[in-house]
């Protein structure tokens, strides 16, 4: 896969012009008063694999519009905490998993938090939570439903979502509430953008390889999905690219992370041909926190860093010093 996007100087002083609605904080705000509006509910049930070195829960919390939204819920076995913990998130097509495939973060000491993302879970990788909202017409997949109005968009039901499985995850009696970072991979590293703009104090982000970031760009340069489910959309429905776009421009991960001020590390693909690196870019130079950095693999497609990526976040995470009256993540 060669290079296809900027010069790579260029990437690093990219900061696109992305368009932001005025009521931006206040559809977030509202989206989330209503969200919270249903009690979070969070259920914890041992589920017993045959790991000794791990305790298991099947987790369900109540979602946006009280739905609920299942997860895993893994904790180094006989450590009672509190303490610190990494909230993921999944990426594209892939639901929650079975437990034994997230062992790596309570391995490491962390309690872990893996949230499924409603309706997803047959692309590649199993999943237990549904999306009961309809939508209109939309292509297939997911970057379409109910594309026509910031209201009905897929993504407000995602993000609410993510925003109380951190709230789940701080509830639990063996997690630090102070200590709660949040990662993911592409769509999950998308999320983990927004919830970073949405949540202030969360101690760390980890966006890996980042979807849903500086969408007008991303559907005009890769041909490869899912942004190009948005170019099919409007290749058929000619008439709806104002609301499309004025749409996606609540859900941008570039005005998330204006509003984010959590330390982050990111980590981009430098062929990356889902998520290109200017899209990234625009992402990580828009990022208010001051703390940040960035990995760059300059040969790798959409897979990035991969287990390399994981090394350096939880390398990352240790390196982190706390805050004053704080304690690092």
């Amino acid at each position: 896969m060669p290079l296809f996007d900027l010069p790579v100087a260029d990437l690093r002083r990219y900061t696109p012009a992305v368009a932001e609605p005025a009521d931006f904080d206040d559809f977030w705000s509202a989206t989330l008063a209503e969200t919270r509006g249903h009690a979070l509910a969070p259920v914890f049930e041992p589920v017993d694999i045959g790991l000794e070195l791990v305790e298991v829960f099947d987790v369900t919390f109540a979602g946006w519009a009280g739905e609920p939204v299942r997860g895993w819920f893994l904790v180094p076995a006989g450590r009672p905490g509190p303490l610190p913990c990494v909230v993921q998130f999944q990426g594209y097509g892939g639901g929650r998993g079975l437990p034994h495939q997230w062992l790596y973060w309570a391995n490491a000491g962390y309690a872990h938090l893996f949230m499924d993302t409603r309706g997803q879970g047959s692309g590649w990788s199993v999943g237990h939570t549904p999306d009961p909202a309809g939508s209109a017409p939309a292509h297939p997949g997911f970057m379409t439903r109910g594309i026509e109005d910031p209201e009905t968009y897929y993504y407000r039901r995602v993000f609410a979502d993510a925003v109380r499985a951190v709230e789940a995850a701080r509830a639990h009696p063996r997690v630090d509430p102070e200590r709660v970072a949040v990662t993911g991979v592409s769509q999950g590293g998308g999320i983990t953008i927004a919830v970073s703009g949405l949540v202030p104090d969360v101690a760390a982000a980890m966006p890996d390889v980042p979807f849903l970031c500086d969408f007008r760009r991303a559907i005009e340069i890769t041909p490869k999905d899912p942004y190009p489910e948005i170019v099919r959309y409007l290749t058929v429905q000619r008439d709806k690219v104002e609301a499309v776009m004025r749409t996606l421009s609540y859900f941008d991960g570039v005005s998330f992370a204006r509003r984010a001020a959590a330390p982050a590390l990111f980590s981009v693909g430098l062929m990356d041909m889902v998520c290109p690196p200017s899209t990234v870019y625009a992402a990580f130079n828009s990022y208010a926190g001051t703390d940040k950095s960035i990995i760059e693999y300059p040969f790798n497609d959409h897979e990035g860093g991969g287990a390399f990526q994981e090394r350096e976040q939880l390398n990352w995470l240790r390196a982190r010093k706390p805050a004053e009256g704080t304690s690092a993540p």
